[in-house]
C-alpha cells in the first residue's frame, strides 16, 4: 500500500514523503492515527504544503532538543547503593530511578523510557544517554557511591558547571552544595 505521511513517523520517514508500507501496517496503525493517508493523486497536491510544514516544526523542535540537551549534559546524579568488594551491586540502579531525579529537575521532562538502555551493576561514574530524537543523544553522568562510605566522599566532586541533583541522602547533597557556593 502506497501512503502519504501526514506527521514525521519513527523508523519509517518524514511527513510529505510517500512510501509503500504493509497492508496492515497502513490500514492498522498509520491511518486510524491520521499519521498517514492513502496517496491517492488528489492528495499527492497536498503533500508540499504538508512538507513545509512538518519542516517548520522539525526545525522548532530541534531548537527545543538543543536547549534541551544542554540541559542534560549539564546533570551529574548520584546515588548510594550496597555492593561487595569488588564493586558491583548487590541490586541495581534502574533505569527509571535517574530518569525519575532528571524529571525533577525544572526544564527537563522526558520520557523515561528513552533515558539510558541497561540497569547500573557497579560503583563508579556512568555515562547515561537520552534518545531526545535520531539527531540528539546528550549523555549525563550517574555516579554510583558506596552505601556508608564516609560523608567526604559520599558526593563526589563536581566540575564547574555541574549540579548535583539527587542522592540517597539529601542532606549530604544539601551541605555540599552550600560548601560550594560559599567557596
Amino acid at each position: 500500500m502506497k501512503v502519504l505521511l501526514r506527521e514525521d513517523v519513527d523508523n519509517l520517514g518524514y511527513a510529505g514523503e510517500v512510501h509503500t508500507v504493509a497492508d496492515g501496517f497502513g490500514r492498522n496503525f498509520l491511518l486510524p492515527k491520521g499519521l498517514a493517508v492513502k496517496a491517492t493523486p488528489d492528495v499527492m497536491k497536498q503533500a508540499e504544503a504538508w512538507r513545509r510544514r512538518a519542516e517548520a516544526h522539525r526545525a522548532d523542535l530541534r531548537a527545543e532538543y538543543d536547549l534541551l540537551s544542554e540541559k542534560i549534559r549539564a546533570v551529574s546524579l548520584a546515588f548510594t547503593a550496597r555492593a561487595g568488594d569488588s564493586g558491583k551491586l548487590y541490586g541495581s540502579i534502574t533505569t527509571a530511578q535517574p530518569a525519575d531525579k532528571l524529571n525533577g529537575k525544572p526544564g527537563t521532562e522526558i520520557d523515561r523510557r528513552k533515558v539510558g538502555g541497561e540497569p547500573l551493576r557497579q560503583l563508579g561514574e556512568h555515562h547515561i544517554p537520552v534518545r531526545l530524537s535520531a539527531d540528539h543523544h546528550p549523555e549525563f553522568v550517574v555516579v554510583v557511591q558506596q552505601e556508608g562510605a564516609p560523608a567526604a566522599s559520599a558526593v563526589p566532586a563536581v566540575p564547574a558547571g555541574l549540579t548535583v541533583v539527587a542522592a540517597a541522602e539529601p542532606e549530604l547533597v544539601a551541605e555540599e552544595t552550600e560548601e560550594a557556593l560559599e567557596a
